[in-house]
């Protein structure tokens, strides 16, 4: 395969708050292999209003009697936390990276050294971040749930107007946890490679870990997954997220297909040569032939080993006279 693919470990706010979880998952991620883990940076205050409902799947997590807004006030972490965080992250040689839900997040997040900006499908459509996000020059990975190709075109024009060169790579998602399997709708992926031009991934909500590694066979180089330490852990994400072990299972697994995947091209591996001599046919003596005789279809068969004459230069051969006297199964050895 030409380039690594991009595995992002989406720790999100699986932490439930708490900086001592985030740090343990830290560890877990790098363990895995990962190349980044991924939080979430905003203030419940600056991400939704006191009146904003919860999301289908996560009334099945958080409870009805929850508000949206209360939800994300118990998942907040300070910028101390997640500057310890991202220290953390150094420490145990993995990628820090954490999606900001409004401008002073970004900022912040830029301020601390984050490499690189991850936009979620819900900021699609949020001009003025994505103004600010085109104002950082830093690469970005835009998450592109419920949107379709002309939100995603509006987004990449405000991302590009600072710098049209922007590195920017698309992610095909679908915000539904879990993601049934009939709706990942994996082709969407490579329609929007055909039409933007541009590295394409994906961001998977689909339970277990079987879609990921799909998506990198089909050409995906981002792969962004939410894990967690426990799925019985309160919070809206957990039951659709990997475990430490499914985790290392799928890291593994992607760094298995990018080798199987090997080159754009058609020649005999390494491995394989010393084979060629064994499982190949040579052309041989079906029967006793002596010198002066014509080879024929009836004195002649096709056998292992391959060190012979190929059988691809029978034609050339039958009609032919014999050189030298041959008894059954020796290689033809004739010019041709």
């Amino acid at each position: 395969m030409d380039q690594k693919t991009l595995i992002i470990a989406e720790a999100g706010v699986n932490h439930c708050g708490d900086v001592g979880i985030a740090k343990k998952m830290i560890s877990v991620a790098a363990q895995s292999g990962a190349d980044f883990i991924k939080f979430q940076t905003f203030k419940a205050d600056r991400l939704a209003t006191k009146k904003s409902e919860l999301a289908e799947y996560q009334k099945k997590a958080s409870g009805e009697e929850a508000s949206h807004y209360d939800m994300l006030k118990k998942l907040e972490l300070s910028p101390v936390d997640f500057e310890n965080l991202s220290q953390h992250c150094s420490s145990e040689g993995i990628g820090f990276m954490s999606t900001p839900f409004d401008i002073e997040s970004l900022d912040f997040l830029c301020s601390i050294g984050m490499s690189h900006i991850k936009i979620a499908s819900g900021e699609i459509t949020n001009y003025p971040l994505l103004h600010e996000v085109s104002k950082k020059k830093k690469p970005v990975i835009l998450s592109t749930g419920m949107a379709t190709l002309e939100e995603i075109q509006e987004a990449l024009n405000v991302l590009k107007s600072f710098d049209s060169s922007l590195h920017i790579s698309v992610l095909h998602c679908n915000t539904e946890y879990p993601t049934p399997f009939e709706d990942i709708n994996l082709k969407a992926m490579l329609f929007l490679k055909d039409q933007l031009k541009l590295p394409i991934g994906l961001s998977d909500h689909s339970s277990g870990i079987l879609v990921p590694i799909i998506a990198v066979g089909l050409g995906a180089t981002v792969i962004e997954k939410h894990f967690t330490l426990s799925c019985d852990l309160p919070g809206p994400d957990h039951l659709a997220s990997l475990t430490p072990a499914q985790l290392r299972e799928m890291v593994s697994a992607i760094r298995i297909c990018e080798q199987a995947l090997g080159q754009y091209d058609k020649q005999p591996t390494k491995s394989e040569m010393k084979n060629i001599t064994v499982a190949r046919k040579s052309i041989v003596a079906n029967s006793n032939i002596a010198e002066g005789d014509l080879f024929s279809s009836s004195n002649l068969t096709v056998k292992r080993p391959g060190t012979g004459i190929s059988p691809m230069k029978w034609p050339m051969l039958i009609g032919k006279k014999a050189t030298k006297n041959y008894v059954k199964d020796d290689l033809i050895c004739e010019s041709v």
